[in-house]
């Protein structure tokens, strides 16, 4: 194994000119922002960052594009990236000034630099992220206030308000634009200012960055695909970087040459429909309907015939979950489901069933799937392994009655009291079951009188959840309550964006007489005997977990 010591801005021109290629077995660029300014700020601190391989193959190898653009024809042989996709994407971007692409959609990666940042290193305490990649409130930004935080750091992720502040400055603009007009804009007029020499040796230290060097370990040429794709698995293993899922698909396509794009080409056309899944929960089919069980474990063993059978198979079976999922269970959105794995139970079922349903077995199947998702069956304790127990009772012939009785031993209780629906989010599956019991009732949104659909076209009438109490009014006039029970399931109701946006921060008192209350009643809103008051948010939350917990054990047929 050679080695060789590249700096940055050579491995982000390697990429650029298509000189460095992500081999068939490398995931997509996964990481959030955050990640990116940590890294930033790590380059600049010249802290660690890990070591770079690659591999110099001279048998043809199927390759994957990078997320950031490059050039498709590279002059000479590339070099395949076999770890340190994420980083050396991710400064190509920042460096560069180029969008990624994530999962068909290109977006910016800005990072802002401080360049008021203090002299050491502050400690500051982990920002919290959401679904969504966005950083919250942590205690420490609570007790500090958002501004004084962000004082203390050097790199963050862009926002508006730090944007048009002039002590703070785009990475990528310190790469692609000169000091001049980097310090014009900072404020910086003349030499005499006493922030000049501060701010241009700073400005330095950041374009220092592409002077950083990582070493590269190249492996031999004279190693198989098969051999590589081992180390790839090794050395991602040990660093636990990949999911199971990730490393499986390294081993596949090492057997399988051209695999992934028949596994993409699967995804982009169940996506078309409105079902965007990663390509772990199709491979979890697969090895179901191989194996009889999920795990990755033995993939490796898998003779290629098996594989392509067990995909054509497979391709049959989730066509079938889906279209029941969508046409039998009024599900047309994995935002509603409590988890991916659902898919791989029903379509293994159907497998199982050779694709001929009872009616009987139809409605208890239907019947486990909705009480599974409000449960929260595979969103809680070892998720793989409550799976396998599932597979196992369709692989014995079991029905939806007996799935129910392996579900009922796990939760203790399958219809839902008040008491369970405390600290309910909108995370839960509750909350989800919420949404199509409200739908089955035909709510509506409050303005618009348009039925609630996950998939409504155009960002007016995209359905969102409300605060029935506004935040931002709660912590105005009741401080004290707990964030939890803001969150909390009782106070949430689906909605449209404008209708969002008209009510505001605004209190219920005030908003209530805009809309018609049999639209509220839909959705269980009863403000009467004072409820929309600031001081019985409690009762009302109460009163609403009562008549929440009563609609979804009706919907669900277990009262």
């Amino acid at each position: 194994m050679s080695k060789a010591d590249l700096k940055v801005s050579e491995l982000v021109a390697k990429v650029e000119r298509g000189e460095l290629q992500l081999p068939e077995m490398q995931r997509e660029y996964v990481w959030r922002a955050t990640r990116v300014r940590d890294l930033f700020d790590s380059l600049y601190r010249g802290y660690p960052s890990g070591v770079i391989l690659a591999w110099e193959s001279d048998e043809q190898v199927a390759t994957r594009s990078f997320a950031i653009e490059t050039e498709q024809k590279p002059s000479i042989r590339p070099l395949l990236l076999l770890d340190g996709q994420q980083r050396i994407t991710s400064l190509s971007a920042v460096l560069r000034g180029k969008p990624v692409s994530v999962r068909g959609n290109k977006k910016p990666v800005e990072i802002l630099f401080n360049l008021d940042h203090p002299e050491k290193l502050m400690h500051v305490t982990d920002i919290f992220e959401n679904e969504d990649g966005d950083e919250l409130e942590n205690d420490e930004v609570i007790e500090l206030g958002i501004q004084e935080h962000f004082k203390r750091m050097t790199f963050v992720v862009s926002s508006k308000a730090l944007d048009s502040m002039l002590n703070w400055v785009r990475v990528t603009d310190i790469f692609t634009k000169p000091d001049t007009e980097l310090l014009q804009n900072a404020g910086i007029l003349t030499f005499t200012d006493p922030r000049f020499e501060k701010y241009s040796s700073r400005i330095k230290a950041v374009r220092a960055i592409a002077d950083y060097q990582y070493r590269m370990d190249i492996l031999e040429r004279d190693k198989s695909y098969e051999e590589v794709t081992e180390i790839f698995v090794r050395v991602n293993s040990l660093g636990v970087k990949l999911r199971s899922s990730d490393l499986a698909l390294a081993q596949i396509t090492a057997k399988w040459k051209g695999s992934l794009a028949l596994f993409r080409g699967y995804q982009d056309k169940v996506s078309t429909l409105g079902f965007d899944f990663e390509l772990g929960t199709y491979l979890k089919t697969m090895m179901a309907i191989i194996t009889g069980q999920s795990k990755f474990l033995t993939v490796n063993s898998i003779p290629l015939k098996d594989l392509e059978s067990g995909w054509t198979e497979s391709k049959k079976a989730l066509d079938f979950a889906f279209n029941f999922i969508r046409a039998n269970l009024g599900i047309d959105s994995p935002t509603l489901l409590s988890s991916p794995f659902l898919v791989v139970t029903t379509a293994f079922w159907a497998h199982k069933n050779e694709f001929k349903v009872s009616g009987v077995d139809e409605a208890s199947f239907k019947k486990w799937f909705l009480v599974a998702n409000a449960k929260g069956r595979y969103s809680r304790g070892s998720s793989e392994s409550l799976l396998d127990q599932d597979l196992v009772v369709i692989r014995n012939g079991g029905t939806g009655e007996e799935l129910m009785v392996r579900l009922e031993q796990q939760v203790g209780r399958l219809s839902f009291t008040p008491e369970e629906l405390v600290g309910r989010s909108s995370r839960s599956g509750a909350f989800k079951c919420l949404f199509l019991a409200f739908k089955s009732d035909k709510a509506k949104d409050w303005s618009t009188n348009l039925e609630i659909s996950a998939k409504h076209q155009g960002k007016s009438d995209a359905i969102e959840y409300h605060h029935i109490f506004p935040k931002a009014y709660l912590k105005r006039l009741r401080p004290d309550i707990d964030r939890t029970l803001v969150n909390d399931i009782a106070n949430l109701a689906f909605i449209g964006s404008t209708t969002n946006k008209k009510i505001s921060d605004r209190s219920p008192e005030e908003y209530k007489s805009k809309f018609l209350q049999d639209v509220l009643d839909v959705q269980l809103i009863d403000f009467t005997n004072e409820r929309d008051n600031p001081e019985n948010f409690e009762y009302f939350i109460s009163e609403r977990r009562k008549a929440i917990a009563l609609r979804l054990n009706e919907f669900l047929k277990l009262s």
